[in-house]
């Protein structure tokens, strides 16, 4: 990671970083490719397992073209939040969603002493610390999710924020989604908070969903109950106050049609890229 984050470019370098362990975390874990298609990186005494380009994995290559047309969204900030789907026909087996806002940058100061390099070194190590707990977490609930399917497939899907968003954008390795049917997560459904790291310049949020039955152990802390029972193309991720609402739910409803949900709202733009079939999994 960065040693300080003073410009929006150390930012956004930390965010491009979060998204490629959290992913290659991800696909790790869940055992979806050879152990050739990782390479080996340390974050204090955390061993790491990065997705790298293995041409004998036509899978992993895949994720890192993925990987890196969320990364083009990124830097043009238009991307609003990026999710992986694992499904095993018909239904959605878990789900991991990264939302990504921006902002400028408020210079802060310390009165007293008037030495604003302090206070941004402070931020800079809390930033870092958030940071590796975010990723501590993920390996943590990883750990305890219950075997998937054999009949496992990957998707992606990106929305973007719309008033910024040309119209004729696609990410490098990506199409519009012109998928109207829904996908559905059977059983009962938990959110799980994974963490967040804010920065001065960008916010970015990790959460899992999956059925409550699959998480062997879960920590009270990480639950978020009372989950929204349908998530639209206007907001996959709740805001927090919408995230109060809501009953205990039996399906979720991952509405991935073209429907206005909000009044006369525009359509959200949203990109995938080919679905990933995973059938020969480590």
């Amino acid at each position: 990671f960065p040693e300080s984050i003073t410009s929006e470019q150390h930012s956004l370098v930390l965010v491009k970083k979060l998204l490629a362990i959290s992913v290659s975390c991800i696909t790790y874990m869940r055992g979806l490719f050879p152990e050739s298609s990782y390479g080996t990186r340390y974050l204090d005494d955390l061993c790491l397992k990065i997705l790298r380009e293995d041409k004998s994995c036509l899978g992993s290559l895949q994720i890192v073209k993925w990987i890196r047309g969320c990364f083009d969204a990124l830097e043009k900030q238009y991307v609003n939040l990026g999710f992986y789907a694992l499904s095993s026909n018909p239904t959605v087996t878990e789900m991991y969603q990264f939302k990504f806002k921006y902002k400028k940058k408020v210079p802060q100061m310390d009165i007293s002493s008037n030495r604003r390099e302090l206070v941004a070194g402070l931020c800079s190590k809390g930033v870092k610390q958030a940071s590796r707990l975010l990723i501590r977490t993920l390996y943590l609930l990883l750990q305890d999710l219950g075997p998937l399917p054999n009949d496992i497939t990957l998707s992606m899907k990106l929305l973007y924020y719309n008033d910024v968003t040309p119209n004729d954008y696609q990410p490098p390795g990506f199409k519009e989604d012109g998928s109207c049917a829904d996908l559905l997560f059977a059983g009962d459904p938990v959110n799980l908070r994974v963490g967040s790291v804010s920065t001065d310049f960008h916010f970015v949020k990790v959460r899992v969903t999956t059925d409550n039955k699959r998480v062997r152990k879960p920590d009270s802390n990480l639950i978020q109950k009372n989950g929204p029972t349908e998530i639209s193309h206007q907001g996959l991720d709740c805001e927090e106050e919408e995230e109060e609402e809501s009953t205990k739910v039996n399906l979720l409803n991952l509405a991935f049609s073209q429907e206005e949900v909000i009044g006369s709202e525009k359509k959200r733009k949203v990109s995938e890229p080919e679905k990933l079939l995973l059938n020969s999994r480590k």
